[in-house]
């Protein structure tokens, strides 16, 4: 999404979130460094400056770095739901370094959906969003189930546990191989269909420099499972094992 929107468009990053007191709306916005897989199933990572978004209008949505954009049609003290985007990485001829020109690149897509989520009290909720590529036929959805643990000092922390998974195309996009490219790498064409894709867990927190200031970390480790785990292309050339670390200075108010 971009400078408000533009900001969100230019980065899907796991990043911390500073929470409301009193329903009351936040707004957090800062910069920052996230070290990522190369390109999704890569066993290398790159380094990406990225910026940092937070607007939480509870009752009405939220547009984050971290979670992208929501808005809440629903707005009940337990039941949330409306609509859901979210920015999804692509992978560019540098990112694929030795594979480069070997495997097709991948341009960067906005989705667009749904989503559902109860929340059970101001700790604890659990939730789901479906969203559809804009420019393309890949669908995906995600269940995840999110706490915030009891503040340790002035820290704010969470943990987030999410599992996904992708329709055919989608799955076909980011872990198949044509012909073409199983020729080109010495192994066997690969064409999975829907399926899960990852497991992930995720730790955020927020780490106050001041009243207003502050450091937002997070930290993901993700396992690919599925049509994506069993890829020629990560079995061979990449990893199952995915991890995101996040560090971003932040001022909130």
């Amino acid at each position: 999404m971009r400078a408000l929107l533009l900001a969100f468009a230019l980065s899907f990053l796991a990043c911390a979130t500073v929470h409301a007191e009193d329903d009351a709306p936040t707004y957090a916005f800062g910069a920052g460094v996230q070290r990522m897989p190369a390109w999704p199933g890569s066993k290398d990572q790159r380094n990406q400056a990225i910026p940092y978004v937070d607007i939480d209008l509870p009752g009405v949505g939220e547009l984050s770095t971290a979670d992208g954009l929501t808005v809440d049609l629903l707005g009940g003290e337990h039941w949330h739901g409306g609509i859901y985007g979210n920015w999804l990485w692509g992978r560019t001829h540098g990112d694929l370094g030795p594979l480069g020109g070997k495997i097709a690149a991948l341009s960067p897509r906005f989705v667009g959906g749904g989503y559902l989520e109860y929340a059970f009290d101001k700790r604890f909720s659990v939730g789901t969003h479906v969203a559809h590529d804009t420019s393309g036929a890949g669908a995906y959805v995600a269940l995840y189930a999110d706490y915030q643990l009891p503040d340790i000092w002035y820290i704010q922390h969470s943990i987030e546990l999410q599992v996904e998974g992708m329709n055919g195309p989608a799955m076909r996009r980011f872990f198949g191989l044509d012909a073409d490219e199983a020729a080109t790498l010495g192994t066997r064409t690969w064409h999975p269909g829907a399926g899960r894709q990852s497991a992930d867990i995720e730790y955020d927190a927020f780490i106050p420099t001041s009243q207003h200031t502050g450091f937002a970390l997070a930290v993901t480790y993700g396992k690919l499972i599925g049509g994506a785990a069993d890829s020629p292309l990560v079995r061979g050339f990449g990893s199952t094992r995915q991890v995101t670390e996040t560090l971003a200075f932040v001022y909130h108010f």
